[in-house]
């Protein structure tokens, strides 16, 4: 909290001769395009439906528990960086849990590396990713399935607007992915910064909009999340449940401690880890603590989460048809729009996480990766027409998987992070 002013500081502006393939803010950017996605629109709607308004409360909780952890994440990334012979920079929890905590401990970097591979591909980074962008266009534009097409004699009867989008999502997912990191980072710093501002600007209307009814709405999620039968009727259970689903769903949209974000720091161009870790730190707070309130908020000044019938998606685009003073036809194409966006980046961001866990499976055999990458385009191709209830709990699973591996080498290698951060801050005091 006392050095979040400073990390927004840093987050935009860029260190001079600083070693790496790219900047912070395009770092960041990269680690924003996976975080901010379904989770967002989605996954906070299913928490406060299933949780009641406190889970809004226990998701910002935790989120200030989660940017300690991303801080850490970030700043051992850095200092455990490493150059691969043809320049680029490799880093993530496998290097710093094999270099920081030693050679014997290489079989929990390589456990890390796997999990991170299985979630790329068959979880987080396709086809929930797609199938909610596909489910979102097809929502829109042919609700009532009135055009539909058999594509091949094993499967069923697809409505043309999925058929037409799961193409148009293939070629554009190939596009950027062929050109490596730095194309991902460049899509990333122009898409990201331009849907999150959307975004927010929306939801800021609505609430303006609704502003009288904010008091309310505080006092009903503060409630909720300690006395929740006050407030449903004990319709949704006890503060545990709350709790749970708020932390949950916060964690899967911001991924602190599952040690993603920190293999997209390490390709920051910077000297310093603290400096790179504070930055890695905002991620969390604009993922949580600003988008997903703004949805809760939205969700709650609304009254949507009490609507009997809505789930997911639904319930957030009842909220911007409810809240804003546009057509409702505008505000659901507004939400598309974003929940598109949110999962192209999605898919960008943890195809090359999922990469770099390979590249340092594969002892850095790049051959291995650019298959792994037409398999993960045709991952992408096929996401519309896959069964996804199966697909999201092994996505579940192998999250809670990757998380582990990186949370023990966080807990072990904790005195690092405090002797650094001590060490930059007296040095910048000194100046």
């Amino acid at each position: 909290i006392r050095k979040l002013p400073l990390a927004l500081k840093w987050m935009i502006q860029n260190e001079e001769e600083a070693e790496g393939e790219i900047s912070s803010f395009a770092a960041l950017c990269t680690a924003l395009s996976a975080t901010i996605g379904t989770g967002n629109i989605v996954g906070v709607a299913t928490a406060v439906c299933a949780g009641g308004p406190g889970a809004l409360f226990w998701m910002v909780a935790a989120a200030f528990l989660g940017m300690a952890t991303k801080y850490s994440e970030g700043l051992l990334a850095v200092k455990y960086r490493i150059v691969a012979p043809d320049g680029h920079s490799l880093g993530g929890p496998f290097y710093y849990i094999e270099q920081g905590m030693g050679k014997n401990w290489k079989w929990l970097a390589k456990l890390f590396a796997f999990f991170g591979v299985c979630v790329g591909l068959f979880g987080i980074g396709t086809f929930s990713q797609v199938n909610g962008i596909a489910s979102a266009i097809n929502g829109f534009f042919d609700p009532d399935n009135a055009h539909c097409v058999k594509i091949l004699p094993f499967l069923g009867e697809y409505s043309w607007s999925v058929v037409i989008a799961s193409l148009i999502l293939t070629v554009c997912v190939a596009a950027v992915l062929i050109g490596g990191v730095k194309r991902i980072a460049s899509v990333s710093q122009i898409v990201v910064p331009f849907m999150a501002i959307l975004y927010f600007a929306f939801a800021i209307i609505l609430i303006i909009c609704n502003i009288t009814e904010i008091p309310a709405a505080i006092k009903v999620i503060v409630t909720a999340a300690f006395t929740p039968k006050a407030v449903t009727g004990g319709t949704v259970g006890s503060m545990f449940v709350a709790m749970q689903k708020g932390v949950a769903r916060g964690i899967f949209s911001n991924e602190a401690g599952l040690g993603s974000a920190p293999i997209a720091a390490a390709a920051a161009q910077t000297k310093e880890p603290v400096r790179q870790g504070l930055v890695s730190m905002t991620g969390t707070f604009i993922d949580t603590i600003v988008i997903c309130t703004l949805t809760g908020l939205s969700i709650v000044l609304t009254g949507a989460w009490q609507v009997e019938g809505l789930e997911g998606v639904e319930v957030t685009t009842y909220a911007f048809q409810q809240g804003l003073p546009f057509p409702p036809a505008v505000s659901s194409f507004v939400l598309m729009l974003c929940l598109v966006f949110f999962a192209f980046t999605t898919i960008l961001g943890w195809d090359y996480y999922s990469e770099r866990c390979l590249e340092y499976l594969s002892g850095g055999n790049l051959k291995h990766v650019k298959v792994y990458r037409w398999i993960y385009i045709f991952a992408v191709f096929i996401g519309p027409y896959m069964t996804v209830s199966a697909v999201w709990t092994i996505a579940d699973i192998f999250n809670g998987l990757m998380a582990l591996p990186n949370m023990i080498a966080l807990f072990v290698l904790s005195g690092v992070v405090v002797r650094e951060t001590k060490a930059f801050f007296k040095k910048q005091s000194g100046k």
